[in-house]
């Protein structure tokens, strides 16, 4: 009920207050009080109609305008064949913003090379996740280039490039199926005993054997029975299982415990040889066995090159190291 709907009904039920009271008084009789109401209920009742029409073209408006905005984004296009040679991921000059606002990434510049893990590391809101989804194609750079062996992803079809993607981002989403289903949306024909030995790997053994059917149990809509560290390795398992020759890793180990999270990392080192790793954290020592690091700071790259090469530089990145140990030792 709106508020031109409050104020007529307050209205009418003063007036039948006020009728009522000259009833009590001898002013005016039933019949004459009756005849009255049933008048002004005639009158009362199309303007209560009109104002709950307006009410529905108000929101029917702002659904129309979010509908109009659909419609006005650019249809994604490109060319079905993806024949890259090798899968190295560069960034040349490349230079994003979103719907034309402020720029999250500017004049962005490295490579990660096949076979090797290159990770993104920088403060919070630096452009590292934007990366990673520019590499995917989920949105196309404003300005530069990126390529995956050679091949301009903005001239590739989504679904060809994304065949040779695994991603495990920061925001799991998982349907209301089986863990086995879940798992394995990673590659469809894969047999259950390739699936169960991805699910190993991704440590997913010790919760599920608590799970009423084992890997046949229901998660409930994207994992709703499942707490955010089970949800991501399901996540993780399904990465391993799609077995695709470039591989994004979002902060992939954020919601585990240490000692599931060396575990993790563990069965990532020994699966994800000869690819092409890119890996986005905040825990520095997630990425000290990198072979490369690419430091950026509000959406520029301020630092890249070996580990070593970067403590011994004493940047930024070995500010945060020297951060995330002191802040180790604290205790209350």
């Amino acid at each position: 009920m709106n508020g031109g709907q409050i104020i007529l009904r307050l209205g009418f039920a003063t007036t039948v207050l006020a009728g009522a009271a000259f009833i009590m008084d001898g002013t005016c009789t039933f019949m004459t009080l009756f005849a009255f109401l049933v008048v002004v209920s005639r009158i009362y009742a199309p303007f209560d109609q009109c104002l709950m029409l307006i009410a529905e073209l108000f929101s029917a408006r702002t659904a129309s305008a979010r509908m109009r905005s659909f419609y006005e984004e650019p249809l994604a296009t490109g060319d079905g064949a993806f024949e890259p040679v090798g899968h190295d991921v560069v960034f040349d000059d490349v230079s994003f913003s979103y719907g034309g606002a402020e720029q999250v990434l500017s004049h962005v510049s490295f490579t990660a090379r096949e076979g090797e893990v290159t990770a993104l590391v920088g403060p919070s809101g630096s452009g590292k996740s934007t990366c990673a989804r520019l590499a995917a194609r989920f949105w196309d750079a404003s300005d530069g280039r990126v390529s995956v062996g050679g091949v301009d992803v903005s001239a590739v079809d989504h679904e060809s490039l994304l065949r040779d993607f695994s991603v495990v981002f920061q925001d799991v989403l998982l349907f209301d199926d089986t863990v086995m289903g879940n798992i394995r949306l990673g590659r469809r024909d894969a047999t259950d005993e390739e699936v169960l030995a991805a699910a190993r790997a991704a440590n997913c053994d010790d919760f599920v054997s608590r799970m009423p059917q084992g890997y046949d149990t229901m998660i409930g809509e994207n994992g709703s029975k499942l707490s955010g560290g089970e949800r991501q390795r399901i996540s993780i398992a399904r990465a391993l299982l799609k077995d695709a020759p470039v591989v994004l890793l979002d902060e992939a180990t954020a919601s585990l415990d240490v000692e599931n999270e060396t575990a993790v990392q563990t069965a990532l080192s020994r699966l994800l040889a000869d690819r092409t790793v890119i890996v986005i954290a905040h825990r520095m020592r997630t990425v000290l066995s990198a072979n490369k690091i690419v430091v950026l700071d509000e959406g520029r790259v301020v630092e890249q090159g070996s580990p070593d090469e970067l403590l011994a530089a004493d940047g930024l990145f070995a500010r945060m190291v020297r951060l995330q140990r002191e802040s180790a030792d604290w205790m209350l």
